[in-house]
């Protein structure tokens, strides 16, 4: 049995409250934005990104519009100074952007992180100690002033070196677990940072606050902000910042309220991705806002592309459902639904809206180049499987495997190519019936009968053929598999049956019709296609394999 009683609530109030945040509706502008991908996105993940991956990741962050990128823990791995040193001595950092690098509040880790800085043209010095009561108690048994104390030399240290040292610095202090801490006492070590390192109109600080663990409900957490914001020294040459991890599944609410308090900048990573849970997901808080109309000043306009990046060099996959990215995030399966965002599109047409209005869809999916469903699906010679496979699927029902919706694609592209027009979904469905769907010529099955044995069945098939009907005796570990061994009986053909999926299309029960696909791979090793349905799913599989057949004894 779970046992709620031994968890109690380990955060903290901030004094002072109710806060003014809860009388804002909408958040206003975009935030700055900093990416954690390649370093807290980068140590969660399973294996790390090589060096040649975080480049390709780097440059998608730079298309992307990130202004400040972290790239990682020099201090931690050789990979990690070597990534650093490869942006710096390539040229490889924009004049707009700068670099972030993590360092603990320790001497000789801070001293290894500016060495792998030198010659950066701008970068954030992000140092930090954890203050957390659990920490301070269980981890490091010191006491509160000893804990800030590890906070102000870590910064005077940085303010030290960053003297020495070639570059253009720029510094950052976060309160690791500030979520588990007092605020007050949070706030305390803030300031002593911020004493040392004394904030000017040309000197910006970032001081930025951890969700280390999320804890408490995203309004609580808006509160500990507002009260930060309003108590911290030098606010007006403060950046306040917020980092969001995501353990109770409510990182995006805890930064976008966090926002409406008084943050000014936000680091994540994409889709996500980080320790545990995860970071808060940055392309989701974006196109939130995109979706009210704010720029978040993040090009996310090739979302595939970037989701093909993102899989490709963290070996993660951007789940279905995720917002914004997912691949059936657009998709209505409800036909009510499909009713309401077709009529929504049609009305949008006939008035020549500007604004996007459309019933269950809250973006244009062709702002981040996706599609959806025949209205917004075009296919012409340059489409591939993908868009004709969901096409189909989403206007009619049929659920291809991947090869077929492959082979599909070409016969379309032959068709847009050689007519030099665009194809809608009624001509998909025309070519997709012509080519694979109940073939019955020159062979159609009449009859089937089957008796079930122990270990396969045996049966009796019935073909025709110019008007001559024949029956053959077969037998075969299944239904299908019979009907196969009578077709190579009686056509003395040979092949191999590859590919076999069904689906129910319609309906419930006894009057469900039933839709099946068959590959069939000739004596050279080439793959025939043929779909049939029936309220009869061994008639559905018959009909598909004799149209896989008929293909196979065109060609």
């Amino acid at each position: 049995m779970m046992d709620p009683s031994k968890y109690a609530p380990g955060y903290f109030n901030a004094p002072g409250r109710p806060m003014r945040w809860v009388e804002k509706d909408r958040i206003e502008r975009a935030p700055a934005w900093c990416s954690v991908d390649l370093r807290d996105g980068n140590q969660s993940l399973i294996v790390p990104m090589s060096l040649e991956e975080k480049l390709e990741f780097y440059r998608m962050l730079v298309k992307a519009g990130f202004k400040e990128i972290e790239v990682g823990f020099p201090a931690a791995s050789e990979t990690e100074y070597e990534f650093l040193r490869t942006l710096i001595e390539q040229d490889m950092i924009p004049p707009d952007v700068t670099v972030q690098v993590l360092a603990q509040c320790r001497e000789h880790i801070i001293r290894k992180t500016f060495e792998a800085c030198k010659g950066a043209p701008s970068a954030i010095i992000h140092i930090y100690n954890s203050v957390s009561v659990a920490q301070r108690e269980q981890v490091f048994r010191r006491s509160r002033q000893e804990i800030m104390d590890i906070a102000v030399e870590g910064a005077r240290l940085v303010k030290g070196l960053a003297a020495e040292y070639e570059g253009n610095f720029r510094f950052e202090y976060s309160p690791e677990s500030f979520t588990g801490a007092e605020p007050e006492y949070a706030l305390a070590v803030c300031n002593a940072v911020l004493d040392v390192l004394e904030p000017s109109e040309a000197n910006n600080v970032i001081i930025n606050l951890p969700v280390t663990v999320e804890m408490s409900l995203p309004h609580i957490y808006a509160s500990q902000v507002e009260y930060m914001s309003g108590n911290l020294k030098y606010r007006e040459h403060v950046t306040l910042s917020v980092h969001p991890h995501n353990d109770r599944g409510t990182g995006v609410a805890d930064t976008e309220l966090a926002l409406l308090a008084g943050a000014d900048r936000v680091e994540g990573t994409l889709f996500g991705n980080g320790e545990r849970t995860g970071n808060v997901d940055i392309v989701t808080l974006a196109m939130n806002m995109y979706s009210h109309g704010v720029d978040p000043r993040l090009d996310f306009s090739d979302m595939p592309a970037l989701v093909k990046t993102y899989e490709k060099c963290t070996r993660m996959r951007v789940h279905d459902r995720s917002p914004y990215a997912g691949a059936l995030v657009f998709a209505a399966f409800s036909g009510s639904h499909q009713d309401a965002i077709a009529k929504g599109m049609k009305w949008r047409e006939e008035k020549g809206l500007h604004q996007w209005t459309v019933p269950y869809i809250p973006i244009d999916p062709r702002d981040i180049s996706r599609t959806y469903d025949a209205d917004v699906i075009r296919v012409n010679s340059q489409s591939g499987k993908g868009g004709v496979g969901y096409l189909l699927e989403q206007s009619y029902g049929y659920v291809l495997p991947p090869k077929m919706r492959e082979h599909l694609s070409y016969l379309c592209k032959s068709v847009s190519d050689h007519e030099h027009r665009e194809l809608r979904a009624t001509d998909v469905l025309e070519i997709f019936q012509a080519h694979y769907f109940n073939h019955t010529d020159p062979i159609s099955l009449c009859d089937m009968r089957f008796l079930q044995q122990q270990g396969g069945v045996t049966g009796e098939i019935v073909f025709a053929r110019d008007g001559e009907r024949t029956s053959v005796q077969t037998q075969g570990n299944g239904s299908l598999d019979a009907v196969s061994n009578a077709l190579k009986s009686y056509t003395g053909t040979d092949y191999k049956l590859r590919v076999y999926t069904e689906h129910s299309m319609q309906g419930a029960g006894s009057g469900a019709t039933a839709a099946a696909y068959i590959g069939l791979e000739d004596p050279q090793g080439q793959l025939h296609w043929g779909a049939g349905t029936d309220t009869d799913i061994i008639r559905a599989s018959a009909h598909a394999l004799l149209s896989a057949y008929d293909n196979m004894i065109r060609k």
